[in-house]
């Protein structure tokens, strides 16, 4: 009998969303960083954003590691995720699987770190479950809003669009930036106010998978310019590409957009130009300085 471990992780989502039923009103189902849900159409519609993420112990975190830290993780996951949607943040419910013997200091410390994020971005923190686990487990579920002409998904990246990032990449787990980095919803807000990005992600499982995930369901490819990928410092090329956690947004726009980007002079946010969509699809490269081209083979993180 096959294991998950023979499937792996994506595989086994497209399959069960595959069988995943539907209802009237899914404007986006299971295959993006969201759910996106249409409560009825009317002047200056919005679409609902609902999502949710599960931290584990020893997977996403250690016992080691402050519980406020840990707390904050689990929530900012899921505002990333509605960043990458080009939506805002607004109500949550938190589910804590947690062994008996565990001190009510740390449990404490989490919700801390969970309340003092979701008011710095206005998130009511509104129910959720709690039960006993052999190891600490944190699930997070959002629930979001953006305007109906600012959604953004993986689909819509087309050939000649310059691909983008929001910050350095690689090693978050050995600097703690994957407990301390902060979503990027002013940057996402003001791409989809000022620019229209035809296709955005959060990166979770590395710029090579999620760079993945935008040309599959835009049906394209990628060149990515080795020399303009920014590297968190002491980062190697390959940790850039493919350690993940570190929840910049991977985005892409038009040639013409990009280019209007690029020329702005914008103090509040970097971003950086590290590609183009090209037309082959599913296929990624990485050009050297030297214009050379290989095949990106690397893939990031994979649960199974």
């Amino acid at each position: 009998m096959r294991k998950l471990s023979h499937l792996g992780e994506f595989r086994l989502i497209r399959l069960l969303a595959k069988r995943a039923p539907l209802a009237p009103g899914v404007i986006q189902g299971i295959g993006d960083d969201t759910a996106v849900l249409s409560l009825g159409k009317g002047p200056g519609e919005k679409f609902v954003l609902f999502t949710t993420d599960m931290i584990v112990e020893d997977v996403h975190f250690t016992r080691a590691m402050p519980a406020s830290a840990i707390g904050r993780k689990a929530l900012a996951c899921n505002i990333s995720d509605v960043a990458a949607m080009g939506g805002v943040p607004k109500f949550a419910v938190v589910s804590l699987g947690v062994p008996p013997f565990l001190e009510i200091r740390f449990v404490s410390e989490l919700y801390q770190g969970i309340n003092r994020l979701a008011r710095r971005f206005g998130i009511g923190v509104v129910g959720g479950d709690t039960v006993k686990s052999q190891k600490i487990i944190l699930s997070v579920a959002l629930i979001g809003e953006v305007q109906r002409e600012h959604l953004v998904t993986r689909a819509g990246a087309r050939a000649g669009d310059v691909i983008f990032v929001t910050g350095p990449l690689g090693r978050s787990f050995e600097t703690d930036k994957h407990l301390s980095f902060m979503p990027r919803i002013a940057e996402s807000q003001f791409l989809v106010k000022h620019f229209g990005p035809s296709a955005m992600i959060d990166i979770s499982d590395g710029l090579a998978s999620d760079l993945g995930h935008i040309v599959e369901s835009s049906h394209g490819g990628a060149c990515l310019y080795e020399e303009r990928i920014p590297k968190t410092p002491g980062a190697t090329l390959k940790e850039a590409l493919t350690d993940g956690e570190d929840f910049e947004l991977l985005f892409t726009l038009s040639n013409e957009q990009g280019q209007r980007l690029l020329k702005l002079k914008n103090k509040k946010f970097r971003f950086y130009p590290i590609g183009e969509i090209v037309a082959q699809k599913e296929k990624i490269t990485l050009m050297d300085s030297q214009g050379r081209k290989r095949n990106v083979t690397m893939k990031g993180f994979e649960h199974f």
